[in-house]
């Protein structure tokens, strides 16, 4: 273990005190115990000195402090452990609360979690405000809440509205947003300006923020009964207390206190300290390990792709390229028309305008993305990512006009989302240089992109391709090049079982609902109409056809629906009527009770799929499928994944059940030769 110190005290001659938090062998500070208790001595040393004011300030060029030691999590044993750690934090911010002089946190970047609790016990809140800019509580994200004093001292702050929605939603605020709140009380433009800005404030002495007069009195008692409704009914819109408990805890915390007294944060820790029990805490927790293992797999070097060119301005092809001019990359587009080119263009535009607030930064992004008919950008190009139609002669003419003009050096990747790199490569001359860059619809909503590659790859193009992923904030997942690779191989057997089911007359209302019961963001038919039910019928045929599977009888009917042009959410028409983009929903089958087995049967028919990418090393484990289902698919992430999942529920019982299904509806249940492997202790990792 590295004894190295994480916080540095430096004490100016103006009597203004800097604690810089610089944690050893990390790029992010985190609150560890280590560094609390760090920290606790440190504040009882200076607690008895005559000072005009204390920063505390990171070294760390990526911001202040991503918040507790997540890792550590998975450390605490008992309640009672985790009591005692979180006993450690709320100490912490209490001595800094306490201290006698003016305290500033000096913020960059990012402040979340721990790290805002802990400036939030702060006088005082200085930060840059740039676009990278986050400051927030996502503790909700992890199925706990603030434990460190944040539940009582963000409503003290913020108002009762404010704080509930940073920490019930987990969503960070902007800067604008959390300089109107109050969450911040100054904010600079550059990092250079941070230390004087603190030292104005330690200066100017003016009273802490307030909440205005309406916020402090939503927390009295008489009033809290009748606010404590409407923020259960807006929880309950989105998750139910037995699956998501935390935001239901927070709500209690602030009814029972009104964010005031001892017993408040007493009340805090016992109840953090009992979630951290729960197994939605210790499945989400699971999540988040999970999503940074993803990120860890980019940390092997590579070349750096700062040029790209997108061959194909579609939806997916556009957004793709709209999303990497937005991660600071020069980025040409080219199709046949700039017809073709200019919706992308101006979706481009909205992005911008939604994710920077700064008109200099929207201005600069747009420039980073152009327009090229005539593929110039092919020449110079780093990374040249093809989005044309899924059909294998297209690619090949594409790939036939542009190899010649690639760079030595320069990567193809193909955003293909079925279609083997082996069959694409019998187009290329230098196959080594071709990988699969798979993105997800809506491209900046979904984080995943699996990174395919085939033995032809060779090692420095795929360490490339993942650290472009993480250079432009995607999670990548290493899959072995097979139909549908991992995600859609998985989903259609889910798909397909949701057409077996309304073949069998079962409405698709009720369908959906089956699968929203368990925790699924939407239900298979509603998704088929979100993907498009002409990309379902066709990417579908091309999986099904590769791995000799039987397609539902009632892909007839989606044929019947594409050729009219009811094609779902983006035609307005489909499985179900769309309006606003938004299915109109009929009231007659909300009651319905559900079928029997029908749960199962589109559930495990998707787990059963992931056994059998298992055991065909499609990913390297168990782990990497779980991460790959959840981040592509939105699987139930207070589940844990498919796989953790079925070890949860046992290996013998899905298996038994998959055996009962085969004998009632037929061979597609049949149980992959994978199960005995997910018995195996270390399947996972």
């Amino acid at each position: 273990m590295n004894s190295a110190p994480a916080w540095k005290l430096d004490v100016e001659a103006d009597g203004i005190a800097w604690l810089t938090l610089d944690k050893p062998d990390s790029s992010a500070n985190s609150l560890s115990s280590s560094v609390l208790r760090e920290l606790e001595q440190q504040l009882q040393t200076l607690s008895g000195q005559s000072l005009r004011g204390l920063v505390l300030r990171s070294a760390k060029p990526s911001g202040f402090i991503v918040g507790a030691d997540i890792p550590e999590f998975t450390t605490f044993s008992s309640a009672a452990v985790a009591l005692e750690h979180v006993r450690l934090g709320q100490r912490v911010c209490a001595a800094v609360e306490a201290l006698p002089f003016p305290t500033v946190a000096a913020i960059h970047g990012f402040a979340l979690g721990g790290g805002l609790e802990l400036a939030l016990a702060c006088r005082y809140r200085a930060a840059v405000g740039d676009s990278k800019l986050s400051l927030g509580l996502p503790e909700v994200q992890l199925g706990i809440h603030p434990g460190f004093g944040g539940t009582v001292r963000s409503v003290r702050l913020l108002g009762v509205s404010a704080a509930m929605q940073l920490m019930l939603t987990g969503r960070p605020v902007r800067a604008d947003r959390a300089l109107k709140i109050g969450l911040v009380d100054r904010l600079v433009v550059g990092r250079s300006e941070l230390d004087e800005a603190a030292r104005q404030l330690i200066r100017a002495r003016q009273p802490p923020h307030r909440p205005p007069l309406l916020e402090r009195l939503l927390s009295w008692p008489g009033v809290r009964a009748l606010v404590r409704p409407r923020l259960l009914r807006e929880v309950a819109s989105r998750a139910s207390l037995e699956r998501y408990p935390a935001p239901y805890a927070i709500i209690d915390l602030w009814y029972r206190f009104g964010a005031r007294g001892a017993a408040a944060y007493e009340a805090e820790a016992q109840s953090i300290a009992a979630l951290f029990t729960h197994p939605t805490a210790r499945n989400l927790i699971r999540v988040f390990l999970l999503q940074d293992r993803l990120k860890g797999l980019a940390r092997k070097g590579g070349a750096k792709l700062e040029r790209v060119h997108v061959v194909g301005a579609g939806v997916m092809g556009g957004d793709i390229a709209a999303w990497c001019a937005l991660r600071g990359l020069s980025v040409t587009l080219q199709d046949r028309e700039l017809r073709l080119i200019e919706p992308a263009i101006v979706r481009a535009r909205g992005l911008f305008e939604k994710r920077l607030s700064d008109p200099a930064e929207r201005l600069s992004a747009g420039q980073r993305l152009q327009a090229d008919i005539e593929g110039a950008g092919v020449d110079t190009a780093d990374l040249v990512i093809e989005a044309v139609f899924e059909d294998l002669s297209t690619k090949h003419a594409l790939y036939a006009a542009i190899e010649p003009r690639l760079r030595p050096e320069a990567v193809l990747a193909s955003n293909t989302s079925s279609l083997t790199l082996e069959s694409l490569a019998t187009a290329l001359r230098d196959p080594g240089r071709l990988v699969g860059l798979h993105f997800f619809n809506p491209v900046a909503q979904m984080p995943l992109v699996e990174v395919v590659h085939y033995p032809a790859t060779r090692p420095e193009v795929l360490a490339a391709a993942l650290a472009f992923t993480r250079r432009i904030d995607k999670l990548p997942l290493p899959c072995r090049s097979s139909p549908g690779f991992l995600v859609n191989r998985v989903l259609f057997p889910y798909l397909h079982e949701a057409l077996h089911a309304a073949g069998d007359g079962i409405d698709f209302e009720v369908i959906d609902r089956a699968a929203v019961e368990f925790g699924m963001p939407m239900g298979p038919i509603e998704l088929s109409d979100v993907v498009g039910l002409d990309v379902l019928l066709h990417v579908g045929e091309i999986v099904t056809t590769a791995l000799h599977q039987q397609p539902p009888a009632f892909v007839a009917r989606v044929r019947e629906l594409v050729q009219q042009g009811k094609l779902g959410r983006k035609s307005g028409q489909g499985f179900y009527r769309w309006r606003d983009g938004k299915v109109v929903r009929s009231a007659e089958h909300r009651h319905t009770p559900l079928p029997e087995y029908l749960s199962d049967r589109l559930i495990l028919a998707l787990v059963n799929e992931c056994v059998a990418c298992l055991r065909e090393g499609i990913v390297g484990d168990a782990d990497l499928i779980d991460a790959g289902v959840i981040f592509g698919t939105g699987f139930a992430p207070f589940r844990g994944g498919p796989l953790n999942y079925a070890r949860a529920r046992g290996v013998d019982a899905c298996v038994q059940r998959l055996e009962e299904l085969t004998q009632r509806y037929g061979v597609r249940f049949r149980p992959d030769a994978g199960w005995q492997q997910l018995r195996a202790p270390d399947s996972a990792r």
